[in-house]
């Protein structure tokens, strides 16, 4: 199988460093194509989310895989590989695969049984695909991992409450400011994790009005329109927020699109009226010196991760159960992938002793030639079904051993005996 992950997420370095090894979706192209052009690596999907930065990759060598996927994320994030290469974690071949499907279900992300993780999920391995870099074996991996991620959410009460980063948004704000009823908001970004949030906002008691700013105007408006707010162009920002209560903002943007020195002015303007910021965007949306301005609370992804902490026993009482589940699917996909490796090999070894029983009854056939029809016919039939019977008891073995390292065992014990 030879897959490994490498990556760093919210929990094992801090926001600043996690901000610099974001991809990009207009960045996720090259970064496709600079990772399958690597040496020891066949196959790539890149899952690049506000909470983590995770390279998937077929390995032709885990070490030498290992490496140039930390050089690759050292270039991405124009820093030195010992600079960061403590706070990575990798997992390979099964662990890799139980990893993955930890992340599909939620067991991995600041809020637990987060929702959207399982759609970023999909849309990782379909741009994946539709840039050549994900074949077959990444292909069957995330397919699967999908399937499990839904498994859960159907079988078990993780998903329930709570359960994604815009509505855990929402909800942080809501408690620092007691309640949101009366409150003009705007929503950053028309995104999902935009459009997360203004749905959520859409279904808070009292809202006054929810405004709307993306960087394109059509999605803003249609946005606006389905939560029954309105459209705000995104150059005209400062002043949109002269007359809000609440900023919440995620959107792709790679660089700040809120400054601090855009921002004065505006609470100079309205000495008397606070402004919460929540920004869960990664690489961040609003510039941290924001959060120095009198009148201004800025709240950020490590806040919601700390927010998201609280309050989840209902759901972490899921966890051994989702975690069965988890346990379930990898032995299934294991078996199921060295089945698919196996049998090659299995349909090779019988080649192989197809074509050593043509060749000696091709030594033969001066000895045979005696024989009648229905005796070469006799004949015929009693090799093959010695090749058969031969055969039979190594085929099942080999197959009833898929997955296990004793399976890996007399796999490379038929190539080498067999020189297959």
């Amino acid at each position: 199988m030879s897959v490994l992950v490498v990556g760093l997420n919210h929990r094992t370095v801090p926001l600043d460093v996690l901000e610099r090894m974001t991809v990009s979706d207009a960045h996720l192209p090259k970064a496709l194509a600079d990772l399958t052009g690597l040496a020891n690596v066949s196959e790539a999907v890149v899952l690049s989310t506000c909470m983590r930065t995770e390279i998937y990759v077929v390995a032709e060598r885990f070490h030498a895989a290992m490496a140039d996927v930390r050089e690759f994320l050292a270039r991405l994030g124009f820093t030195a590989p010992e600079d960061f290469s403590d706070h990575l974690y990798s997992f390979y071949e099964e662990g890799a695969v139980r990893h993955l499907f930890r992340v599909a279900c939620g067991l991995d992300s600041a809020v637990l049984g987060e929702s959207e993780i399982l759609g970023q999920v999909r849309d990782a391995w379909q741009q994946a695909r539709a840039e050549r870099a994900a074949g077959p074996v990444l292909g069957a991996l995330f397919r699967h991992a999908v399937e499990v991620g839904k498994r859960a959410r159907s079988d078990t009460a993780i998903g329930r409450g709570t359960t994604s980063v815009s509505q855990a948004a929402v909800a942080m704000a809501t408690e620092r400011l007691g309640s949101l009823e009366g409150r003009r908001l705007l929503v950053l970004g028309a995104g999902d994790m935009g459009e997360g949030m203004a749905v959520a906002l859409a279904g808070s008691k009292g809202v006054a009005e929810v405004l709307v700013a993306n960087r394109t105007w059509s999605r803003a408006v249609a946005l606006a329109a389905r939560v029954g707010g309105r459209a705000v162009q995104l150059g005209g920002l400062p002043e949109s927020l002269a007359d809000v209560d609440v900023l919440l903002t995620s959107t792709g943007a790679s660089s700040v699109l809120l400054e601090a020195g855009d921002l004065a002015p505006v609470m100079a303007g309205r000495p008397s009226r606070p402004l919460l910021i929540v920004d869960v965007a990664v690489p961040r949306d609003v510039d941290s010196a924001v959060a120095d301005l009198p009148g201004v609370t800025l709240l950020d992804m490590d806040d919601l991760r700390v927010f998201a902490g609280q309050g989840l026993e209902g759901r972490r009482r899921e966890i051994a159960r989702v975690e069965e589940i988890v346990d379930d699917e990898v032995e299934r996909f294991v078996a199921t992938a060295t089945a698919r490796e196996l049998a090659p090999l299995i349909v090779a070894l019988r080649e192989r002793a197809e074509s050593l029983r043509a060749v000696e009854l091709d030594r033969f056939r001066a000895k045979l030639d005696g024989l009648d029809e229905r005796q070469r016919e006799a004949v015929d039939a009693l090799t093959r079904g010695l090749i058969q019977k031969l055969l039979h008891e190594p085929t099942v073995r080999l197959k009833d051993a898929a997955g296990s390292a004793r399976g890996d065992r007399l796999a490379e014990a038929l190539r080498t005996l067999f020189d297959l």
